[in-house]
């Protein structure tokens, strides 16, 4: 069993030789991908969009499960073998009924890249009772991939957006809900990035041995409708936008945020690497748990730390009845 030391020596830094503005066309030029098979999650907005972009031009075969099926249709109208289907991430009852009929048509999956996400939103909970950011960012993909895994094929890679915002807190697993300290929503979106990078720790381990890898991946900095549920002023305060409403200049665009984490389906220099978590196209190592400088970039260890991802697996199994490649 991989071990938390493993996967420090795995995050020492890599450079593939892209970088902060590499596009997501670019990082998969002269990959041949010609008819395999992937699920991208958010596929029809913002980097999920652009995913299903560069998938589509390279002759993957996408599905994109959509919580608003005919917004998605309309985005997607004029990519070449892309199908959208019915799905509320936040929902395990919907995410369920998607991956039965997922089974049911039997298509091998070569790809999983799970981008859909939501962030810093009021306190609520998803029906099964789960704080919603968790149980949408974290519980609805860990339901989605454990419902598909049987058709992963061998050499299989799943993706899971993270986000530096994991430097915000660990998986808070004596009150993940939120029940016995007041809710921030900031620390709630923290946890569930935690918990998709832990997943990829957690599903690598699983899979490696059919040659399945898992990866976690932060985009970096880009306006998207991630930002939905932030007040103007709360953009205009961090920096984010100008009092035009444009995006700082410093983020990325929607292309180039997508291009990690197709890096991390497809690069064979990470072949050896499962589990890591991957910005800018490559590895930058792990940083100390106090270290709060978002630019340096780096990973902190409680994100990849083997015993967490195992106490979130057991706990994630328990909330979805799925375990994925287990």
């Amino acid at each position: 069993m991989v071990t938390t030391q493993d996967m420090i020596a795995r995050q020492h830094p890599l450079d593939a030789g892209f970088g902060y503005r590499t596009t997501a066309a670019e990082v998969i030029a002269g990959h041949d991908l010609a008819g395999k098979r992937a699920i991208v999650t958010g596929g029809y907005s913002g980097l999920g969009l652009e995913t299903v972009k560069a998938l589509s031009a390279a002759g993957v075969s996408v599905l994109v499960p959509a919580r608003r099926p005919d917004a998605a249709s309309a985005a997607l109208a004029d990519l070449d073998g892309v199908e959208v289907r019915t799905m509320d991430l936040g929902d395990l009852d919907s995410v369920a009924t998607l991956t039965a009929s997922v089974r049911d048509d039997g298509h091998p999956i070569d790809l999983v890249i799970n981008v859909a996400g939501v962030m810093a939103s009021p306190h609520q909970q998803t029906p099964q009772g789960w704080e919603w950011q968790f149980g949408t960012n974290h519980l609805g993909h860990f339901a989605l991939v454990g419902g598909v895994a049987d058709l992963l094929v061998d050499g299989a890679r799943i993706v899971s957006y993270s986000s530096t915002a994991h430097y915000r807190s660990p998986v808070r697993f004596e009150d993940i809900d939120f029940e016995t300290t007041p809710y921030d929503p900031w620390i709630a979106y923290g946890q569930s990035k935690t918990a998709n990078a832990l997943f990829a720790v957690g599903l690598d381990a699983r899979g490696v041995s059919r040659g399945i890898h898992a990866y976690s991946a932060h985009p970096g900095g880009i306006m998207t409708d991630l930002q939905r549920h932030m007040p103007r002023e709360e953009l205009l305060a961090r920096q984010w936008i100008d009092e035009e409403g444009n995006p700082n200049p410093l983020f990325k665009t929607p292309a180039e945020g997508a291009s990690t984490g197709l890096w991390a389906a497809t690069a064979p220099e990470l072949e050896s690497r499962g589990g890591v978590y991957c910005e800018d196209c490559s590895l930058k190592g792990v940083v100390p748990p106090d270290h709060a400088d978002l630019r340096t970039g780096g990973v902190k260890e409680w994100a990849i730390d083997v015993p967490s991802a195992e106490r979130l697996w057991e706990l994630s199994v328990s909330a979805t009845g799925v375990d994925p490649l287990g």
